[in-house]
């Protein structure tokens, strides 16, 4: 099945200017949430997550039914945050209770309080958020505040807990007639599904939604996200990374548009010192998804913490090693003999094997420990040796095959 070809930029009004009543009313919420955050938490224990992932899109493209892909692909191991569920939690119970509202102020403060846990340390997917240009304007500010921290901590043994934030915004797009079409069909399987757990007994009601059975209904809640959070998130385009997401087709179709747009690149997660210092190292075609988030961290930890060793280590892979690899380019694999004494050092060790990991190749070292005779007394018959050290270097990486005709 061919996926619909859609515009780059769907037909919409263009997002109103924010009115400085807006800015000003966004800066003095942020400012309260922050302070009370700061009071409670400290500012040393104010980390959030290292990327921050904002899925939105209009209703019945798929955002329920890709967030757990989008966990996977980019090794995330934290539930999403969905700013409806939140609000029903137990905190916003309390603040309705005492008969409060729950507006941008109350969201930014339950969302904020709720990227703090250490599960999301790695990063969180935000599903619903922001909807509002108050709530925009926070995201701004919260970006800004991370990055303040950063530059506070950096060079103190807190540094690796303020690392730079990466924030994504990805749109999961449908057109009106495919969104109308699929909140129906999703309110008939849901009401087929609820009936049969009724009948039977087994297994568990899902939400039924009034706008699922009605066409106005389901139409009029298309309308409202292009006209209120379609703006809010175009307006977030020239600030973060942003994804349009062509979600028309099917799953699989809609799941590798996804990892097109989500491919791994470390130029964007790792501090720009760590990616100048790697730039000798050539990037292969792919690194594993799942040690992404442990590798990145220790890498950024080589850069804050140990600098003058990582670069020894960087420099001798560029100078002694990269020459062979380049000479056993075509069959993919190179084996690399060296007494280096910098190896020596455990810490380097691990350090010449990450890099090597974070730029596509698999590597493996074998010490190897051989004696090597120095000395023979004649009178005795002693032999004296010297243990003499040999790191064997193996590589694997994507080669290339020789047609012949």
């Amino acid at each position: 099945m061919s996926t619909p070809a859609l515009p780059l930029q769907p037909s919409a009004p263009a997002a109103p200017k924010l009115t400085d009543l807006e800015i000003k009313d966004a800066q003095l919420i942020f400012s309260s949430v922050w302070q009370r955050l700061e009071e409670e938490f400290g500012r040393e224990n104010l980390r959030f997550p290292k990327e921050i992932i904002l899925l939105g899109g209009a209703p019945g493209s798929g955002k329920g039914t890709n967030t757990a892909f989008i966990t996977q692909a980019r090794g995330l191991t934290c539930p999403p945050i969905v700013i409806s569920a939140l609000l029903d939690s137990p905190e916003a119970k309390s603040l309705k209770d005492g008969g409060n509202m729950v507006g941008d102020r109350e969201v930014v403060g339950l969302l904020l309080r709720r990227l703090l846990r250490n599960d999301y340390h790695d990063g969180a997917i935000l599903d619903g958020f922001p909807r509002t240009h108050v709530q925009v304007e926070c995201l701004k500010l919260l970006v800004g505040k991370i990055h303040g921290l950063r530059r506070e901590f950096y060079g103190s043994p807190l540094s690796i807990h303020f690392r730079q934030p990466t924030v994504h915004i990805m749109v999961l797009f449908v057109d009106e007639k495919e969104s109308v079409a699929r909140q129906l069909r999703r309110g008939t399987e849901t009401r087929a599904h609820n009936d049969e757990v009724l009948r039977s007994g087994v297994g568990e009601m899902i939400e039924d939604r009034p706008t699922d059975h009605d066409e106005g209904l389901a139409r009029r809640r298309y309308r409202v996200f292009k006209d209120q959070t379609w703006d809010a998130l175009q307006s977030l385009k020239e600030t973060f990374h942003y994804h349009f997401i062509n979600a028309h087709g099917t799953l699989h179709e809609v799941e590798q548009n996804i990892l097109k747009e989500l491919n791994y690149q470390s130029t964007l997660e790792l501090d720009p010192r760590t990616v100048d210092r790697l730039r000798h190292v050539p990037v292969a075609n792919e690194i594993i998804v799942h040690a992404r988030q442990e590798l990145v961290k220790r890498l950024d930890s080589y850069e804050f913490g140990q600098p003058e060793l990582f670069g020894q280590v960087v420099s001798f892979i560029a100078k002694k090693i990269l020459p062979i690899v380049q000479r056993h380019a075509i069959s993919g694999a190179a084996l690399v003999n060296t007494e280096e004494a910098l190896l020596g050092d455990p810490t380097a060790l691990a350090m010449l094997i990450d890099v090597f990991s974070e730029r596509g190749f698999h590597a493996v070292v074998d010490i190897h420990r051989i004696e090597v005779p120095e000395k023979f007394d004649v009178a005795t018959g002693l032999i004296t040796c010297r243990m003499k050290k040999v790191f064997r270097i193996q590589l694997r990486f994507q080669g290339s095959e020789i047609r012949r005709g």
